[in-house]
């Protein structure tokens, strides 16, 4: 009897996920309230973890309303309209939710509780969008520099000073970063990359794929970080303690990313992340209706930067990419990069010239973006094989700074996220002038470290 029920429930459970699978229509539900909450902010313990509240404390910061969680009632009576619901995001207070069919969205939205509903995914036709994942030989022959524990990746290193951090024994230890990618390809066969540590894994795309069969992209962007075999390559934050997350989906271009991306961001606040890096932006879709102009780019009107506007209230630092549109027609930045409070980093080559294809400030409001540079023509990473390689875009310019950003928060743990970033920006060797194509130019985290130890005097 006991057997036949738990091949029963398992077939439930079967039906219902491939219920969920066939749903061809994603909606985001914005709410109006928290009104039938049943937490009390006077009692943070009963919906925050442990970490996520000694994060507030040490920095003064107060827990406030958003960090409610979104009212179960709300949530369930959107459910018995008949969704499925993918990611629910607390900070912005939205549900997505998944079905076939767009009425069950007008009932919905006729909810005294809902304020909006937006179409944020439709399921791509059958010719379209990515594969089954293949995954690459690996060679596993990277080669070894007996010159520099750095390898090729000295100067994206020394350029910020960031190895004289490193020098003073600030190499990234007790940091947690998070890195929001789109995959981490092949990690799990890379030997030069075994003894990154990674405290866990999470896919808000798809929770049952496989992230080292997913894209390589993320997997590039950690290199840049958390490479730790002198020789081969070290990077920016070597003995740092990482997560990862997905919510690139490379099948499709819809909002629904922007989802993913609020949800990885309100875990990572759970998990204890200090550091946040974000090698992904977004101003163009599939629905051509949903593309971004640059009046958007005022740091409100992306979910993706409303959300991370958040991350330093919350006492986490946000790294993010400018964009690669300097030679398009596009041109700027990309949220989340337009965001207040986070750090966005254009590209420069080795020589400390600018990347052609850096995107390019101001925001719509006129706030100085991006906020540094770092190398990102010609950066040095780990590929699929195992071995190293070169690779263009702001996509690694943001990491490269990131690991550095995590050390000098090491350095001078008493400052707040805010002072950080401030701290980062004042380094710059632009500071003085800063502009919409450099922004406060190429930190110097020496400086900025040197600097802290005087006001601490």
């Amino acid at each position: 009897m006991g057997k036949r029920l738990i091949i029963l429930s398992a077939l439930v459970l079967f039906l219902a996920s491939a219920s969920a699978q066939q749903d061809t229509l994603k909606y985001r539900i914005s709410l109006r309230d928290k009104a039938a909450t049943v937490y009390s902010l006077e009692h943070p313990e009963q919906f925050l973890s442990e970490k996520a509240i000694a994060r507030r404390q040490k920095q003064n910061l107060a827990v406030d309303s958003t960090d409610l969680p979104v009212c179960r009632q709300y949530i369930d009576e959107i459910r018995r309209q008949g969704v499925n619901i993918v990611v629910v995001g607390k900070w912005e207070n939205f549900v997505t939710v998944s079905c076939n069919d767009s009425a069950l969205i007008e009932h919905i939205a006729a909810l005294p509780f809902v304020r909006a509903t937006e179409k944020v995914w439709t399921a791509p036709k059958m010719n379209e969008g990515v594969g089954d994942a293949m995954r690459d030989s690996v060679i596993n022959e990277p080669k070894i520099y007996t010159d520099s524990i750095y390898g090729p990746a000295l100067t994206q290193i020394q350029l910020s000073n960031g190895d004289k951090l490193h020098d003073a024994g600030f190499r990234g230890q007790g940091m947690t970063i998070a890195v929001i990618d789109a995959g981490f390809h092949n990690l799990d066969k890379i030997t030069a990359m075994r003894n990154i540590r990674v405290l866990g894994m999470k896919d808000f795309v798809n929770p049952q794929a496989d992230l080292f069969a997913a894209s390589s992209h993320g997997l590039s962007v950690l290199s840049c970080i958390g490479m730790n075999q002198p020789g081969i390559m070290t990077g920016t934050a070597p003995e740092a303690s990482f997560w990862l997350f997905r919510s690139e989906d490379e099948a499709s271009e819809h909002l629904v990313e922007q989802d993913y991306w609020a949800a990885a961001v309100e875990f990572a606040d759970s998990v204890g992340v200090d550091v946040l890096n974000t090698s992904l932006g977004y101003y163009a879709f599939d629905d051509k209706s949903k593309n971004y102009k640059y009046r958007d780019l005022d740091g409100h009107h992306a979910l993706m930067s409303r959300q991370a506007s958040h991350i330093a209230d919350k006492g986490m630092v946000l790294v993010c990419s400018a964009g690669n549109s300097g030679m398009g027609s596009w041109k700027k930045i990309t949220p989340p990069g337009d965001a207040d409070n986070v750090l966005t980093v254009g590209a420069i080559n080795k020589q400390a010239v600018l990347a052609p294809f850096s995107s390019i400030g101001n925001t719509a409001d006129n706030r100085i973006k991006p906020d540094v540079v770092a190398v990102g023509e010609g950066a040095d990473v780990i590929r699929t094989d195992g071995n190293q390689g070169k690779a263009n875009g702001t996509s690694f310019s943001s990491p490269v700074m990131c690991g550095m950003v995590a050390c000098l928060w090491q350095a001078c743990p008493r400052l707040t996220a805010k002072e950080l970033l401030e701290l980062v920006r004042a380094s710059g060797d632009r500071a003085d002038y800063p502009d919409n194509i450099y922004g406060y130019g190429v930190p110097d985290m020496w400086k900025a470290y040197n600097s802290y130890k005087l006001k601490m005097k």
